[in-house]
C-alpha cells in the first residue's frame, strides 16, 4: 500500500522535471481523451437510435406497400389485390390477443387551402387508432372517432406546421379547409412531433408536423384512385403487451403471404428487430473504436515504463544513498510505483478534460449527438490508472533490486 508521504514525495519528484513528466503523460492524455470521445459518440448515436425507434413504436409491426411502375402493377394485380382493408380485417380476426391496428392511405392532392392560405401538406387517410399507435399527442381539440370513419365524415386533424401554414396563430378548431374539391372541418391539432432523421436502417421516416389527417374511409371513398393502386399505403399493428413480437411477426408474414397469393408486393418492418440490428452494429463500433483508442493508452504505458527505467539509471546514486541510510527494498519499490501511478493519474485527469472538449467540439461542428457517461469516464480513467500501475512495476522492481554498494560507486 502506497502511503500518503510516498505519494507526496513522488509528486515532488515529478515536479522537479515538469517538461519530462508532461511529455510522459501525453500518451495517457490522448488515450483517455480518445476513449471518452469515442464512447460519447457511440452513446449519442445509440440514444438517437432509441428516439428514432420510439417514433416507430417498439411494439409496432409495420406493413408497407411496395412501389412499382404502372406496367408492373398491372401484371401484379392479376394475382394480388395489393395492401388493402381486406388485410386489416384478416389481421384483426386472426391475431390473438387482439392488437390495435391502424391503416393509412396517402391522398393525391392538387390543392390544400383554407380561406386565407395554401399549404403543401401531405393528406393522409388514417384510422382513429392512429395517434395511440404512433404516440402522437394532441395540442388542441380531439382526434376523430371510429364513428367518423363509419360515417365517412369530412373532418380532419392538423399537424402543428400545417396548422401554422393554413391559419397562422389564429383560431383553428371548427374552421374549414379544402382538400382538392372537398371541404373538411378541423377538429384537432397535434403537438410538435419533429423527427431528426429522414431514414433509419433503410426505412423512411415521415415528419408528422406537416401532415393533415382525415378518416381512412373518407380517403378511400371520396378521392379518386387508379384501379391498379394499393388501397392502403401502410398498416401499423400495435402488438399486445402479453404477446411475443417475433411470433406475431411470423404469423403476420404467413397471413400476408396467403392473402397476397405469395406475391412480394409488400414489406414488413419490425422496429424491435431494427433496434437489435442497430445495437449490434453500435456494439461493434464501440468495441473497434475503443480498441483503437486504447492503443494510445498502451503506448502511454510503454512511455511511462521507458521514462521510469531512464529515471532509475539517472537516480542510481540516490537509490544507493537511500538504501545505505536504511531504506528497504519495499520503500524503493513503492517510491517508483508512486511516481508511475502519479503520472498516469495526472494524465487521466487531463485526458478526461480533453475527451469532454473533443466530444463537445464534435457535437458543435458535425451536428452529431454525443453523451458523456459516468461509465465511460470511470472506464477510461480506471484503465489509465491500471496501465500506470502495471507498466510501473518493472522499473520499480529493477530499482529495488539494485546493489546499494554498486549504486554508491555508480557515476
Amino acid at each position: 500500500m502506497i502511503s500518503m508521504e510516498t505519494m507526496i514525495g513522488a509528486l515532488a519528484s515529478l515536479g522537479r522535471h515538469k517538461l519530462r513528466s508532461f511529455l510522459t503523460m501525453l500518451g495517457m492524455i490522448f488515450g483517455v481523451g480518445a476513449v471518452i470521445a469515442m464512447l460519447s459518440i457511440g452513446a449519442g448515436a445509440e440514444e438517437e437510435s432509441l428516439r428514432t425507434i420510439a417514433s416507430f413504436g417498439i411494439r409496432n409491426i409495420i406493413i408497407q406497400a411496395k412501389e412499382f411502375k404502372t406496367e408492373e402493377l398491372q401484371q401484379i394485380r392479376t394475382e394480388s389485390l395489393g395492401v388493402s382493408m381486406r388485410d386489416v380485417e384478416a389481421l384483426e380476426s386472426i391475431l390473438k390477443p387482439k392488437p390495435l391496428i391502424s391503416a393509412s392511405r396517402l391522398v393525391k392532392t392538387y390543392q390544400v387551402n383554407s380561406e386565407k392560405a395554401r399549404s403543401d401538406s401531405r393528406v393522409l387517410g388514417v384510422s382513429s387508432t392512429y395517434p395511440v399507435i404512433q404516440n402522437l399527442k394532441l395540442l388542441q381539440g380531439a382526434f376523430f372517432l371510429q364513428a367518423d370513419e363509419e360515417a365517412n365524415a369530412q373532418v380532419c386533424v392538423l399537424g402543428i406546421a400545417a396548422k401554422q401554414k393554413l391559419f397562422g396563430f389564429g383560431e383553428v378548431l371548427n374552421q374549414k379547409i379544402k382538400v382538392n374539391d372537398i371541404w373538411f372541418t378541423v377538429v384537432g391539432v397535434l403537438g410538435d412531433a419533429t423527427v431528426e432523421k429522414q431514414e433509419f436502417e433503410g426505412v423512411k421516416i415521415q415528419n408528422p408536423n406537416n401532415d393533415i389527417y382525415i378518416p381512412i374511409t373518407t380517403a378511400i371513398r371520396k378521392f379518386d384512385t387508379e384501379s391498379v393502386e394499393n388501397e392502403l399505403n401502410e398498416i401499423v399493428i400495435r402488438i399486445a403487451d402479453n404477446a411475443d413480437i417475433k411470433e406475431q411477426a411470423s404469423t403476420i408474414n404467413n397471413l400476408m403471404s396467403v392473402m397476397h397469393r405469395y406475391v412480394d408486393d409488400y414489406s414488413i418492418v419490425v422496429p424491435e428487430k431494427l433496434l437489435e440490428q442497430n445495437q449490434q452494429t453500435q456494439g461493434i463500433f464501440n468495441v473497434v473504436m475503443g480498441a483503437i483508442a486504447s492503443i494510445s493508452l498502451l503506448v502511454g504505458g510503454i512511455g511511462i515504463m521507458n521514462i521510469m527505467l531512464a529515471s532509475v539509471l539517472e537516480r542510481t546514486n540516490e537509490i544507493g544513498l537511500r538504501r545505505a541510510i536504511g531504506a528497504r527494498k519495499r520503500d524503493i519499490r513503492m517510491q517508483f510505483m508512486a511516481e508511475a501511478i502519479a503520472i498516469s493519474l495526472a494524465g487521466g485527469i487531463i485526458g478526461v478534460g480533453l475527451g469532454y472538449g473533443i466530444s463537445r467540439a464534435v457535437a458543435a461542428f458535425s451536428g452529431w449527438s454525443t453523451i458523456i457517461t459516468a461509465a465511460s469516464v470511470g472506464l477510461s480513467f480506471g484503465v489509465s490508472s491500471v496501465i500506470g500501475l502495471v507498466f510501473g512495476i518493472y522499473p520499480a522492481v529493477q530499482a529495488s533490486n539494485l546493489d546499494p554498494i554498486e549504486c554508491l560507486r555508480y557515476e
